[in-house]
C-alpha cells in the first residue's frame, strides 16, 4: 500500500471513530454541536467598594454588595446556589431564595433582615477586594453559572 493510500486511510478510520463517539444529533447531519444550556441567572451590578471610609461598621460593610439577576421571564429557585470571592475566599450561600422573572437581589456584605429584594452575608468583615477581585456564580450543582471581574487582573 502507498504511503497515501495508507495516509487516506488513517484520515478516514479517525473520521469514523469521531463520528461515531459524537451524540446523535451532531453525527446525523448536523456539522455543529448543540450549544450548551445557558442560565439566565446573572451578576449585575457590583459594588466592591463602599462609600465613604471603610470602618468596618455594618452601614459601610452593607454599602458592599454584588446584584444577581434573572433576565428570563420565568421564576428561578436560587435554593443551593453561591456566589464567592477569588481573591478573599469568602462564600455566600443561598437558602429560600426565588428570584423571579427579570428580578433581582442585592447581595449585602452585613448583617440585616433578608427580603426578596436584598440578603446579607451576616459578615463582620468585608468580603470583596475593592482593588481586583472576581465574583463566581455557581448553582446548585456547583457548576459556573457567571463570572465578573473588575480591578486590574495579571494573568
Amino acid at each position: 500500500m502507498s504511503r497515501s493510500a495508507r495516509l487516506t486511510a488513517v484520515v478516514l478510520g479517525s473520521a469514523a471513530l469521531v463520528t461515531a463517539a459524537l451524540p446523535a444529533t451532531a453525527a446525523t447531519g448536523s456539522h455543529t454541536l448543540p450549544a450548551p444550556h445557558r442560565s439566565p441567572v446573572v451578576i449585575g451590578a457590583v459594588q466592591a467598594d463602599s462609600p465613604g471610609r471603610d470602618d468596618g461598621s455594618n452601614r459601610s460593610l452593607n454599602a458592599e454588595w454584588v446584584t444577581v439577576k434573572n433576565t428570563s421571564h420565568r421564576p428561578v429557585s436560587l435554593q443551593g446556589w453561591s456566589l464567592t470571592s477569588e481573591r478573599t475566599h469568602k462564600t455566600y450561600r443561598f437558602h429560600n431564595l426565588r428570584l423571579g422573572g427579570r428580578q433581582e437581589v442585592r447581595v449585602h456584605t452585613g448583617h440585616g433582615r433578608d427580603t426578596w429584594r436584598d440578603v446579607f452575608q451576616n459578615r463582620r468583615d468585608y468580603a470583596w477586594d475593592n482593588r481586583r477581585d472576581t465574583a463566581t456564580l455557581r448553582n446548585d450543582r456547583r457548576n459556573v453559572v457567571d463570572t465578573k471581574h473588575w480591578g486590574r487582573h495579571l494573568r
